[in-house]
């Protein structure tokens, strides 16, 4: 099919009268210029679906070819209130934040560690080389470790480049990888007139808590209960479901945080059209009055 639709795209695009579903189309970008003479021509929206999973390449290639044209769609691994309304949600909460959300590890019967240390290998290997050169996996995989142990805590790229001994330059492109590929998210400062006396750096949050775990060695659930890291694995499955919330609904997350240079914080400001939402995340199940 591939081989037909590179090389006969309009006998390949005539197949599908009434539309289709293409998936991992950015492997035949070439496609997307035919297929906008056949939209132009139909003049009926929502017949075709593309999509695919390394994104930066397929945004470009729709960008240029189908400018104007389409509806863009982000889906982060599975929200709770999906896997819960599936009835897939556990209701253990260290097995919840150990499994995370990749809909291949509810689709079939594989044990989440297995699938998650497979995804990171393969993840480096397909997507990572293709869009950055780089020289050394190993080191690119300790970096994505450096960043989980990391998540929901301010950037630092002096501090994780001293760790994987790359430079802060590296760190940058690295880090803009890993968004553009969807393993994390900025959580940038919430903005104020008062700013000369809050920290101003972002914060770096794992998009996948399951994924998470992984990276930091996590291979049973009951080693959360007294992790080190446990409230930084429930902060990020937090701020995750609060950005999957906002994509699924088809807006862009409007979040922030808030921390002064005393130590003071707020984990997450959520900006709404009423005005702002403070949320902090405990994983603790006391609940504390201050």
């Amino acid at each position: 099919m591939r081989s037909f639709a590179v090389d006969d795209p309009r006998g390949f695009l005539a197949q599908f009268p009434s539309g289709a579903i293409f998936d991992e189309v950015q492997r035949v970008p070439d496609l997307l210029s035919y297929l906008q003479g056949v939209v132009d021509e139909t003049a009926t929206m929502g017949n075709f679906i593309l999509t695919g999973s390394q994104q930066p390449a397929l945004a470009a290639q729709v960008s240029q070819s189908l400018a104007g044209r389409v509806g863009r769609v982000e889906l982060l691994p599975l929200s709770g209130a999906e896997l819960l309304q599936a009835n897939r949600l556990s209701t253990n909460l260290e097995t919840m934040l150990w499994t995370g959300g990749f809909p291949a590890i509810f689709d079939r019967d594989v044990a989440p560690t297995d699938w998650l240390v497979n995804y990171t290998a393969t993840y480096v290997e397909r997507d990572v080389r293709q869009l950055l050169s780089v020289r050394d996996q190993e080191v690119f995989v300790k970096f994505t470790r450096a960043v989980a142990a990391r998540s929901a805590q301010l950037l630092n790229n002096a501090a994780l480049g001293s760790d994987v001994d790359v430079s802060a330059q590296t760190v940058r492109a690295w880090i803009s990888i890993l968004q553009a590929t969807y393993v994390v998210a900025l959580l940038r400062p919430h903005a104020t007139n008062a700013t000369s006396k809050l920290v101003k750096a972002p914060e770096v949050v794992m998009l996948d808590s399951g994924l998470m775990c992984s990276l930091l060695g996590i291979t049973h659930p009951e080693q959360l209960v007294v992790h080190p890291l446990r409230g930084s694995v429930f902060e990020t499955w937090g701020i995750a479901e609060l950005m999957k919330a906002f994509m699924n609904a088809g807006r862009q997350p409007d979040l922030g945080y808030l921390r002064d240079q005393h130590g003071n914080e707020i984990d997450c400001v959520v900006r709404m059209p009423e005005g702002l939402v403070p949320v902090a995340f405990k994983a603790g199940r006391t609940y504390s009055a201050d």
